[in-house]
């Protein structure tokens, strides 16, 4: 009996110490993608740590239990998601009150919604039904497939300035929807492969650029590549920008990291897990499953909240963000350039 007991004690302390291979892996996604690819499962790993390490806790093996529970502790700091909740909140992400601090309090309050429809969604009239309840601004949308190009028609009227973004397989592509029209004298982009579409919109006279992103799943699939790939349209983005989409990658990951430092963006506190397979239940995705649709920022652009949507059909949640605009600032007019530019002479550079 003795040794049945040893047996699965020791079981216990080496998956502990797997688990912990498999969580400081991921901390070193820089240096290589199959590294970052143990970092989606942060949570998860130091959940399932902590658990291995709390019965080694009465045993031999109590020190080393100790240091993983501390690690685990650490590790779960670092993903700066919430601690679960039983209870439903008006918002998983709030911008604290001193954040907003420097804007004006009467700014008008816009909002996105982010969807990843799934290709092949068995209920498109929820998403529909959805997206007419909630009226958003601008929407940013995934896995637009052939079907999605007849489905979305049907909302034109209420939709009519918009770009849909084909993905070479007629499966993957992206589309964005907008209510506000897009700025005069500029033209919606569609990145070539179909993940990624860019539009200025208009918001009372201040002009955003707003991107959908698709990427592909992590190492060893095409990820790390394809944000290569996306280099040049993530870098044109203007000053002002806004962009939202399922990017298979959770919002610690070097990944992630690595899209908001190409388009010098800034990533949103997650909105909460998004992801799970979809047979499994509504509940456990909303606690256990991966928080991969992400939402990035730059600029003027102010985000109040972002919150999780009901299902509709998909293997996403959609997700809500409401965020506001700083009013455009003037430059101070300098008399001696203002003096120069009227006779026509050359402003010297300052400096």
């Amino acid at each position: 009996m003795a040794r049945g007991r040893n047996m699965i004690i020791s079981t216990i302390f080496l998956a502990m110490l797997a688990l912990s291979a498999a969580l400081v892996a991921g901390f070193f996604g820089t240096l290589h993608p199959a590294f970052d690819s143990f970092a989606h499962f942060r949570v998860h790993l130091a959940v399932l740590m902590a658990l291995c390490a709390l019965p080694l806790l009465a045993t031999s093996f109590r020190l080393q239990a100790a240091a993983a529970l501390v690690f685990a502790v650490a590790a779960y700091a670092t993903t700066s998601l919430p601690l679960p909740r039983l209870w439903p909140v008006q918002a998983a992400y709030e911008a604290k009150p001193g954040d907003q601090a420097v804007y004006p309090g009467d700014q008008a309050v816009y909002r996105l919604l982010q969807m990843n429809l799934r290709f092949d969604n068995p209920t498109p009239k929820k998403v529909l039904s959805l997206i007419g309840r909630t009226n958003p601004d601008v929407i940013t949308l995934d896995e637009v497939s052939e079907m999605w190009t007849t489905e979305l028609g049907y909302i034109t009227s209420a939709y009519p300035y918009r770009i849909l973004c084909p993905y070479p397989n007629g499966v993957f592509g992206v589309a964005l929807l907008s209510r506000r029209p897009f700025a005069a004298g500029t033209k919606p982009f569609c990145e070539r492969r179909g993940a990624m579409a860019i539009a200025t919109v208009d918001f009372g006279g201040i002009g955003v650029d707003v991107a959908a992103i698709h990427l592909s799943w992590p190492w060893p699939r095409e990820q790390p590549w394809q944000i290569g790939e996306l280099a040049e349209p993530l870098a044109s983005l203007g000053e002002t920008a806004i962009m939202a989409g399922d990017c298979n990658a959770a919002p610690w990951s070097a990944a992630v990291r690595r899209v908001a430092s190409l388009g010098k963006l800034t990533v949103m506190p997650s909105a909460g897990p998004s992801w799970i397979y979809r047979k499994l239940p509504d509940f456990l995705r909303r606690y256990a499953g991966l928080p991969i649709d992400q939402v990035f920022s730059k600029g003027g652009v102010m985000i109040h909240s972002a919150s999780r949507l009901e299902d509709n059909g998909s293997d996403h949640l959609p997700v809500m963000v409401e965020f506001s605009l700083r009013p455009e600032e003037k430059k101070p007019v300098d008399e001696d350039e203002t003096a120069l530019a009227a006779i026509g002479q050359p402003v010297r550079p300052r400096g």
